[in-house]
């Protein structure tokens, strides 16, 4: 259950301030520029859509194994199981049962590639959640809600490598902010930051 970055973000979180920043829902982040083909899939949620863009010029595998879940409907019924105010939305792997759904194999860690090509856990990106194991990321990923550096790979240690960034919103961050200002305690399995207004996934689907 790739959860365990809550060990660092806890270690951080009280030596940051509260960043009140609500971008439009057409709000472009800081980043390397978007490539006119650039994959595009919409989310529609129980709290409103938003649109990613992924970058497989930058992380390769990790778009594939992304997009391939969006193909397999694996996000379809999903809950944001793990949201925390300030830091990040997580999704795609328990279902409205809290039941964990079935993955293919773990991906390759793609951090540093992707971080060479610009892409950092900046508010507003897409990175792929993990265990401890840097290679373990499945089908769960996670949407920052603020410019979370910790997060980045800084060496290829087990504290060092961070999480792959593949992806940013690039419409409805709106609903994204909505989210994360839901509030949440535990539920399921999950000892806290579940939404106590269920956050479902009722799609996700390519655009291009």
């Amino acid at each position: 259950m790739p959860l365990t970055f809550r060990t660092l973000w806890s270690s951080t979180r009280r030596l940051t301030c509260h960043l009140g920043i609500a971008l439009a829902a057409t709000t472009l982040l800081a980043g390397p520029a978007a490539a006119q083909d650039a994959p595009r899939v919409r989310f529609v949620t129980s709290a409103g859509e938003f649109v990613v863009e992924v970058y497989p010029d930058s992380a390769p595998k990790t778009v594939e194994n992304f997009l391939q879940y969006v193909r397999d409907k694996h996000y379809d019924g999903t809950i944001f199981h793990r949201v925390i105010d300030n830091f990040m939305i997580q999704g795609g792997g328990f279902d409205t049962r809290f039941a964990q759904k079935r993955t293919r194999a773990p991906i390759a860690h793609e951090g540093r590639e992707a971080q060479a090509k610009g892409l950092r856990n900046t508010n507003g990106t897409l990175a792929m959640a993990r265990t401890m194991d840097p290679n373990s990321a499945t089908a769960q990923f996670f949407i920052n809600v603020r410019d979370n550096a910790f997060l980045d790979h800084t060496a290829p240690t087990m504290q060092g490598y961070g999480y792959t960034v593949f992806g940013r919103v690039i419409g409805g961050m709106e609903v994204v902010n909505r989210i994360k200002s839901i509030p949440t305690g535990p539920a399921g399995p999950l000892p806290s930051d579940v939404p106590r207004t269920p956050v479902v996934i009722e799609s996700a689907t390519i655009l291009r």
